[in-house]
């Protein structure tokens, strides 16, 4: 059964599990050069029928998220702006509002289907997903552990009227338990903070989060209280919060936000919201743990991608191991929907667990050649093709130089995993400033991660539970050895650290870099950030690779088998 599970919110993507068996996925922001795009992700869909030798004829299933399509009208933050203002609007017009929905509704609906109709796929084969079974899918047959009860949660800001469920995993199906409405979203309070410290909600909610240890203890601790306040739990311990009476939904709550942090610094506010998120998704998972007896965690949704909550959820005496599905926003919902539709179709033999986030296109060494060919005769670069192109990178590296590196498969998802990176020596944090400067114009007090071999990784991770760390959405303290070897790669103040662990198996040659890094100096790891400009998507061509070069400090790029060096204007 040939699958095309599509996400259209915002970082719309497309995956499919092709004919021979390999998963594949592209986010429609890489080949648009747009971060974040919405929308159809016709690129993407373009790229995984070409690559497969596919017409939209020959898709049993286009399965889409979320049921409700989305109206894009106004942007969290424009919705922020407003404030309250909307119970005014909306007041005295609420018969002629429900009156002109259900038309609305259905007109939104047709003009979804309209561009997916328009490349030749059959109506008749077109079927939405609610958002958050999509989540709970990617959490749940993302793991694959289909021979014991599973508890899988979801939050986010919101998906078809709900921001938070609760489900149980068990031979393969998933039974919804709890679920919370939307106008609870913790996922869009901490976006209104966002909003309210100057940043863009809906991405740099992990500013918040990076601000968050610097804050003095007890000033944090005071705003997380008066947040808890906001918010009352159910009265029979089931995993159910609410607003308490006269607290109105986010994103209304401006007002009543403000005035908590009236006269606070902005670290505490920073700090107090990250301690105010860790508490409540901690008691609510707790609250499932003993509802369902299952302690065995799998999650979902964008919440999820604090990685600082996921820790203090994995470290919670009541869960014995914790999977949280990687860049889980609503880019991966679209793999919710192909696993939702594939265990329809054939049951979980139908769906792969997850084993790889390398699902983007590769590169053959004759196009790259051919597009650095015009480069070298322009004198805009110099090309080496080393005998061992590993060998060349560490000497770069040692020589205190950041180097781009673009080889196999593209990454899925948020984070580089070594295949669109930017790469620097880890020990040195005197490269993280000369990172900023020249690339990435990060705020200062945002950290850089580290890649390390998973041989290696218990000499640098507090890792009690021996959890797998794959894809850098889970955090640990650090050792002593990590502290030191890995300090330009984890937070400098309370020395955390957001690892990529590379298995040999998982990425090869990304291992093999790592290990002749370790065989000259002993540090089993490199600092690893994205191969992007500030504000635009992960490079995804050789073009958007040598364009970061071109346009910023960057002076050496390994880009297939070849070195490249930026000829000095």
């Amino acid at each position: 059964m040939l699958v095309l599970g599509v996400s259209d919110r915002a970082n719309a993507a497309a995956v499919l599990v092709s004919p021979d068996g390999a998963l594949r996925g592209l986010q429609e922001e890489r080949p648009l050069r747009r971060k974040n795009a919405g929308g159809p992700p016709i690129r993407s869909i373009g790229w995984l029928l070409a690559d497969n030798g596919l017409t939209p004829a020959d898709i049993d299933e286009l399965a889409l998220v979320d049921r409700m399509p989305d109206p894009g009208a106004l942007s969290l933050a424009q919705r922020f702006r407003r404030g309250d203002d909307w119970r005014d609007r909306f007041r005295d017009k609420a018969g002629e509002f429900a009156k002109a929905l259900f038309p609305a509704a259905r007109s939104l609906a047709r003009q979804r289907l309209e561009p997916y109709l328009a490349l030749g796929f059959a109506a008749g084969r077109i079927r939405t997903y609610d958002h958050h079974d999509c989540h709970a899918a990617t959490a749940y047959h993302g793991w694959g552990r289909y021979d014991r009860p599973i508890l899988v949660v979801t939050c986010d800001g919101d998906g078809d009227g709900l921001c938070a469920t609760v489900s149980v995993g068990r031979d393969g199906r998933l039974e919804r338990i709890a679920a919370i409405d939307a106008s609870q979203s913790l996922g869009h309070l901490f976006s209104l903070v966002t909003f309210l410290t100057g940043m863009t909600p809906n991405e740099h909610e992990y500013k918040l989060m990076g601000m968050a240890p610097y804050a003095q203890p007890g000033a944090a601790a005071r705003i997380r209280d008066r947040l808890l306040g906001l918010f009352d739990w159910d009265g029979s311990g089931r995993p159910l919060w609410r607003r308490r009476p006269g607290v109105p939904p986010v994103p209304a709550m401006r007002r009543t936000v403000e005035r908590l942090f009236a006269e606070e610094r902005f670290d505490a506010v920073m700090g107090g919201t990250q301690l105010f998120m860790e508490a409540m998704l901690c008691e609510w998972i707790r609250r499932a743990i003993r509802l369902t007896g299952i302690r065995e965690v799998a999650a979902a949704g964008g919440v999820f991608m604090n990685v600082k909550a996921n820790k203090a959820v994995m470290e919670m005496e009541e869960v014995a191991d914790l999977f949280v599905f990687p860049s889980c926003g609503d880019e991966t919902g679209a793999l919710g929907a192909l696993y939702l539709a594939r265990a329809a179709g054939a049951g979980v033999a139908g769906v792969p667990p997850l084993s790889t986030f390398y699902l983007g296109p590769d590169w053959d060494d004759d196009g790259i050649e051919e597009i650095l060919a015009p480069l070298v005769a322009e004198s805009r670069i110099t090309v080496e093709r080393p005998q061992d192109l590993n060998r060349a990178i560490v000497d770069c590296l040692l020589q205190g130089e950041v180097v781009g590196r673009f080889a196999g498969r593209e990454e899925f998802g948020a984070r580089s995993l070594g295949n669109r990176a930017l790469l620097a020596d880890p020990r040195d944090p005197a490269v993280i400033p000369v990172i900023n400067a020249m690339i990435k114009n990060r705020d200062f007090w945002m950290p850089f991660a580290c890649s390390v071999q998973e041989e290696h990784a218990k000499r640098y991770l507090i890792n009690p539970k021996s959890l797998p760390a794959p894809y850098m959405i889970l955090s640990f303290d650090t050792t002593r050895d990590g502290q030191s070897d890995l300090r330009a790669g984890i937070h400098p103040y309370d020395h955390s650290c957001r690892p990529q662990v590379v298995r040999r198996q998982d990425n090869p040659p990304f291992w093999a870099l790592i290990e002749a890094f370790r065989r000259e100096t002993g540090v089993a790891g490199l600092l690893n950030t994205s191969l992007n400009l500030h504000g635009l998507p992960l490079a995804h061509r050789p073009a958007d690779a040598l364009e970061v070069m071109f346009h910023s400090g960057l002076r050496r790029l390994a880009i297939g088998p070849f070195l490249v060096r930026k000829v000095a204007p």
